[in-house]
């Protein structure tokens, strides 16, 4: 049953990020009172990147990017399955490394600084992340994503200063503004796309679709904490996306230097100051 839920991320969750980055940018256009596009906008974007002529400033990029959505693909195989957290975050690092690999093949000051920027990114978030598995292995006493929910503890209950911190990486790893530092879905920046700026046709296809899975793979991260009560849980997900909405919308971009200080202050003060609670209290 558990590798059957791995399958279903894999063949679904395309199409379910898909649908979600539909929403996103139709109710991005509303607050900005646009009409936007259509909610089935992404689908026929990414379509049409397929079938336009693949311009590769280097061979190397789009074996690059096409790795970068193996290891993305994996990692939410991974912790929609229920296996190790730790494996799961590894997985997500290697997927991060070969997307900096992928931007810093492109001979390009824009792509070179937006690969610069995705890897402080990745030392803004991969921190919490590790705690975040610490943590349920603190009350739950394993790694295992479904052994832990099979314990019945409320992850929340336990954590509350843990999903804090998750819930502001996922700001980040969503790269919505305050955090889009190295690759924005708006021109507007100094950078213009960053890492993206040097990848066209199939190539950035791939880097569309890894990131549909990539946020699929991050609302399991919120909901796990709520999984004591699916229906709360995707009911707080949903909450937590929406919020996120609404933050791109309301905030100007911060520099790199703030977003690193910023996480790591969070992750210091709640994080760690949430497993040493639970030390405390001898969980």
């Amino acid at each position: 049953m558990e590798i059957i839920w791995g399958i279903v991320y894999v063949i679904l969750a395309p199409f379910a990020g898909g649908l979600l980055a539909g929403v996103d940018r139709k109710l991005t256009a509303r607050m900005q009172r646009r009409v936007g596009p259509p909610v089935l906008q992404p689908f026929y974007d990414v379509l049409k990147l397929f079938g336009k002529e693949n311009f590769e400033v280097n061979r190397l990029q789009f074996p690059f990017m096409l790795c970068h959505l193996v290891f993305m693909v994996y990692t939410g195989a991974l912790f929609y399955s229920g296996s190790d957290m730790l494996l799961m975050i590894f997985a997500l690092t290697v997927a991060a490394t070969f997307l900096v690999l992928a931007a810093y093949s492109a001979n390009s000051p824009y792509s070179f600084i937006g690969a610069q920027r995705e890897l402080v990114l990745v030392l803004s978030a991969e921190p919490v992340l590790i705690l975040v598995a610490a943590g349920v292995f603190k009350v739950t006493g394993t790694f295992r994503l479904y052994e832990a929910v099979a314990t019945g503890n409320e992850l929340i209950k336990f954590l509350p200063g843990l999903f804090l911190c998750l819930f502001y990486v996922f700001t980040i790893k969503l790269r919505k503004s305050p955090f889009d530092i190295s690759y924005s879905h708006h021109a507007h920046q100094e950078i213009v796309k960053g890492i993206s700026t040097e990848i066209s046709g199939r190539t950035l296809a791939l880097l569309e679709i890894s990131h549909w899975y990539e946020n699929i793979f991050l609302l399991g991260f919120i909901f796990m904490f709520f999984a004591f009560s699916p229906v709360l849980g995707v009911a707080v997900t949903l909450l937590a996306y929406l919020a996120e909405i609404v933050i791109d919308n309301s905030n100007a971009r911060l520099r790199w230097q703030w977003t690193l200080v910023s996480s790591w202050l969070i992750t210091l003060i709640f994080g760690g100051g949430n497993l040493v609670a639970l030390y405390l209290a001898g969980r």
